[in-house]
């Protein structure tokens, strides 16, 4: 039975995150490239990126470079020549929004449809197969029925988000960025408007809530649905974050990795998508890195508390409650160890979120932690706190490799001039051999001249090659100088390195032949509808004013900052929102 391959898929900034992401179990890694991305502040040099490929081909890892802006006619001949330069370098994949792009003239690689496509419906996806995509990256408001009833009628990889932040609007349907500052979600630019303080008045200006951030989401965490995601049909599981720095990267994808491998190491039908195994040297935690509190948002339908209305900072982890305080002390209620300098955070009795940080922390007997800050934090009795910054966890982040390691057997044999070394990935790829000239000296001391052999064999430092076993093969124990054996060993570093770089890159996917007419209809970047988002997230449901709830009409409401007024309006039928410019 041909087992299913199940792809963990991790954000690049750069490749050095893109880097740290294979090292820490990624299966593969999406990355900007050097235009054209939807994160503008995250491209990278056709050089970093063949760099992030020839690493990622260690592993059989893959590359999938983001081209999923919409592009103006004058750039579709630089995309195209971007689209050679990423092919010729290793890319294993396009992520795509563009369908002028299927117009082209492209090298065969293959193209994967970007969540900004807005893939909702099982038409969307089945339109996306019959024009030749290799892979569909569904919204992220799907549910486990819907993903299921869509992988029933296609055959096309599917592609999911399972940790990361969440924009409100359906992707590639949102231009409240673009309708407030001229700056377009969908050529890469979003300013996140999303994120600020909004109040909200019924129709007759009367506020109904003041100052509260309504369009903000908590951040997705579906840890707790991969197997009924695998179950759905999902193959590729996407965490979100092109702008996140290494150790978020790091601690996330280590995470998934540890949740995902629990999972195929019980069941016969799968594998993973890549080789090589890790190690890890810090507490693996998503609640860790940023988050504004999780959510599994639509997996299982509908529900309240998806949205972080107080603040769209960072919370981190829940470390317990104020047992008692004054103006600059208090103590906390907590089986966590906390330490000086720790940043912690709370929400007032206003609800606004106060940052302090632990200049001092005691210890008592009973285990509360006495924490003293230099200045007031209008903390009070009960206040839940949360840490985000853990400094002695930050260090370790920062120190870890992921250690990734492929395995290998090594036999060491004699030649009629010397000595070969051969090296067997213990994968699908021809074995490696490096020989060298030496003069063969009997051993005196057979029993130490082998140990000393096998010692220097079989220790290759912090190359990913990691030896299993060795055999030997001499006449009569023989006596090797350590020079030798070190320099057959560079030697396979370099000859298994090299293998395993053209092997994944000759097999790589080509992109299949539409078998349809692709429209030549222009999508003009700076048109603006009238519907500025589409959005699940609605704010009267979440807020107790949905009509199915109350048996009220829901009649428009709007959002307000500023200058900035905006209509709301709300298809209850299919529970959707829409924000809307004001006009007169």
């Amino acid at each position: 039975m041909k087992k299913m391959k199940i792809e963990l898929l991790s954000p690049a900034k750069d490749a050095e995150v893109g880097i740290a992401a294979i090292n820490h179990g990624a299966d593969a890694v999406y990355i900007g490239g050097p235009d054209f991305g939807a994160r503008e502040k995250a491209s990278n040099s056709i050089q970093d990126i063949e760099r992030l490929c020839r690493h990622a081909a260690l592993f059989d890892a893959k590359v999938y470079v983001t081209l999923n802006t919409l592009l103006y006619e004058r750039e579709l001949e630089r995309a195209s020549k971007m689209a050679y330069d990423c092919w010729n370098v290793g890319v294993d994949a396009l992520i795509v929004q563009d369908m002028q792009l299927l117009n082209l003239d492209l090298p065969p690689i293959p193209l994967h449809a970007s969540t900004q496509c807005d893939n909702l419906t099982l038409e969307k996806v089945q339109q996306l197969e019959q024009l030749g995509f290799e892979q569909v990256v569904l919204g992220r408001e799907l549910s486990l029925k819907q993903i299921r009833e869509i992988r029933e009628k296609t055959t096309v990889p599917l592609e999911f988000f399972v940790h990361g932040a969440l924009c409100v609007s359906h992707s590639g349907r949102c231009y409240l960025s673009q309708y407030i500052g001229n700056r377009s979600a969908n050529r890469g630019a979003c300013a996140q408007p999303c994120r600020l303080p909004w109040d909200l008045l019924d129709e007759n200006g009367k506020v109904l809530i003041k100052n509260r951030h309504l369009l903000c989401l908590k951040d997705l965490n579906n840890s707790a649905h991969l197997e009924e995601l695998i179950d759905a049909g999902i193959t590729s599981f996407k965490i979100e974050g092109r702008l996140k720095d290494a150790d978020y990267v790091k601690n996330v994808t280590a995470f998934y990795r540890q949740k995902l491998d629990e999972i195929i190491n019980r069941r016969s039908d799968l594998e993973p998508a890549s080789y090589g195994h890790c190690s890890y040297t810090f507490d693996i935690n998503p609640e860790k890195s940023f988050n504004r509190g999780f959510t599994d948002y639509f997996i299982n339908g509908r529900q309240k508390g998806i949205g972080s209305p107080f603040t769209p900072k960072s919370m981190g982890e829940y470390v317990g409650e104020v047992s008692w305080c004054n103006p600059l002390r208090m103590e906390i209620d907590t089986d966590k160890t906390l330490r000086n300098g720790d940043g912690l955070c709370f929400l007032n009795q206003d609800n606004e979120l106060v940052g302090l940080r632990a200049d001092v922390v005691n210890i008592g007997r009973d285990g509360v932690h006495t924490v003293s800050t230099n200045r007031p934090h209008g903390a009070f009795r009960g206040s839940k706190i949360y840490r985000n910054l853990d400094l002695e966890w930050q260090k370790q982040v920062e120190a870890s490799t992921g250690n990734r390691k492929m395995d290998i057997d090594l036999v060491l044999s004699e030649t009629g001039t010397g000595y070969e070394l051969f090296a067997f990935l213990r994968r699908d790829a021809r074995p490696c051999v490096s020989t060298q000239k030496c003069d063969k000296i009997t051993a005196n001391n057979p029993e130490k001249a082998t140990e000393n052999i096998r010692k220097k064999a079989l220790q290759w430092g912090d190359t990913v090659f990691n030896p299993i076993n060795l055999e030997l093969k001499f006449s009569e124990p023989r006596l090797i100088p350590a020079s030798v054996i070190g320099e057959m060993k560079r030697d396979l570093v370099a000859k298994l390195t090299e293998e395993l770089v053209e092997n994944h890159k000759n097999n790589r996917g080509f992109r299949r032949d539409c078998a349809c007419t692709v429209s030549t209809t222009v999508t003009n970047p700076d048109e603006i509808p009238t519907a500025l988002m589409t959005c699940h997230h609605c704010i009267r449901y979440a807020n107790g004013m949905c009509s199915k709830e109350t048996g009220q009409k829901a009649t428009p409401l709007f959002i307000r900052n500023g200058a900035n007024t905006f209509r709301l309006e709300f298809d209850c039928r299919n529970c959707l929102m829409t924000v809307s410019a004001v006009t007169d």
